[in-house]
């Protein structure tokens, strides 16, 4: 305490005893791409005559070698222009190609910002998950149309045990077919040749692919359509972050329109997502003239239980990453009775927060959320070790999947 030495009137700040915690962000993205050192970007040739036929010296595109950014080396991306400075634009490049679609296909769809890095085989997937663990903003993790089954374990491993943090989004392969006829028991978990990740909460797989205006073909096919099909992951992060943004991270990521889709590699009936949806394969399909993504579900689906949607799971690593975030103030406090009334205070406060935005369930906030911590979680024995422990409750808002009136005849009023 000061020591007052004359007469008058003494103002002086005291800190505040709330120490407001501050909801993370969930919407920023992180895009692994498996390309070159160097791609080929296609621009017209001026000199190209289309009254004559094509040949090895009348060609209506000529290429440009492109260096792209170094490998293992994640870049900030707030814009698509910051992708082509460093990564190149539309090529012909396949690999570049899914890459360069999906990164486009974040920003079209309401994403603001990205994290983007390039291995140049396989191998290098590792020291790129590495590189993404010291970028603490990374909410979403994606490598766009990648579905080997050692790339999506480490993808899940990344998310579900180095971080605990993330959630990836998956691709299925472009063509699901037996005999040239589309097979969805080939996407089903009791298939001997699923080709989907292995179950998980920490991911959501998305199918089909859709289709696309590619510049790049265009060029080099003026005659044709320049359309082609691209993996759905990178639009779907975008949706992500538009939902995020517009509703709330508690609102699930269904029912949108996928902006830039043109087409998709299979048209679905709803019996055949029938077969689908309790796998966790979530559809994107043509409905009433839109390509919408109809599903929103994690890898799994019921056998994930309580984390069964996408939205419950991307809530619960929102509330832990940010209570972890507003609460690094209690390390080293007096581990006491007036410490544990602070965390209280503050976590409840938060958590009055997420409830007003609607995404926890109840008419109050007491049936919305508990918070404890006093001295039955803090018994003397934990308190000799050093820890403090607070047990919270929520009731996370479920998404109304299946909607269901019933409708009868009525005979009328009777007289």
């Amino acid at each position: 305490m000061p020591t007052y030495l004359s007469p008058g009137v003494y103002v002086e700040e005291v800190p505040s005893a709330v120490q407001a915690i501050a909801g993370v962000g969930t919407s920023t993205a992180g895009f692994i791409g498996i390309v070159a050192d160097s791609v080929n970007i296609p621009s017209p040739n001026p000199a190209y005559d289309p009254t004559k036929p094509d040949s090895d010296t009348n060609k209506p595109f000529v290429e440009t070698a492109f260096a792209v950014a170094p490998a293992g080396q994640p870049l900030l991306c707030t814009t698509f222009s910051d992708y082509v400075k460093a990564f190149g634009g539309f090529s012909d490049d396949a690999s570049q190609q899914m890459l360069t679609h999906a990164v486009y296909g974040f920003f079209n769809n309401g994403g603001t910002r990205c994290w983007v890095v390039r291995v140049a085989a396989v191998a290098g997937l590792d020291a790129a998950l590495s590189a993404f663990e010291a970028i603490d903003e990374i909410a979403i993790v994606a490598a766009p149309g990648q579905t080997d089954k050692a790339i999506t374990a480490k993808i899940d491993a990344h998310c579900r045990v180095a971080t605990k943090d993330r959630f990836a989004i998956y691709d299925t392969p472009l063509v699901v077919e037996t005999n040239n006829a589309l097979d969805t028991s080939l996407l089903q978990t009791a298939s001997a040749n699923k080709v989907i990740p292995d179950n998980t909460s920490y991911g959501a797989v998305y199918f089909p692919w859709i289709q696309v205006f590619d510049p790049a073909s265009k060029t080099v096919n003026p005659k044709g359509t320049g359309r082609i099909f691209v993996p759905p992951s990178g639009h779907v992060a975008g949706i992500y972050a538009r939902v995020d943004t517009t509703r709330g991270v508690h609102k699930a990521p269904a029912n949108e329109p996928v902006l830039g889709a043109l087409g998709l590699k299979y048209r679905l009936s709803r019996a055949a997502q029938d077969g689908l949806n309790p796998q966790g394969v979530n559809c994107i399909r043509s409905l009433n003239g839109n390509t919408l993504v109809w599903g929103a579900r994690t890898v799994g689906g019921d056998q994930n239980g309580e984390f069964r949607y996408v939205s419950t799971r991307r809530v619960f690593l929102f509330l832990r990453k940010s209570i972890d975030h507003g609460t690094q103030w209690v390390v080293f406090e007096p581990n006491d009775m007036s410490l544990w009334a602070k965390i209280t205070r503050n976590v409840s406060a938060f958590l009055t927060g997420v409830w007003r935005d609607g995404a926890l369930f109840g008419a109050t906030p007491q049936e919305a959320f508990y918070v404890k911590c006093d001295a039955e979680t803090n018994p003397p024995d934990r308190r000799e070790v050093g820890q403090v422990v607070t047990e919270i409750g929520v009731a996370i808002v479920r998404p109304a999947e299946f909607v269901i009136f019933h409708i009868s005849q009525w005979p009328g009023p009777q007289k």
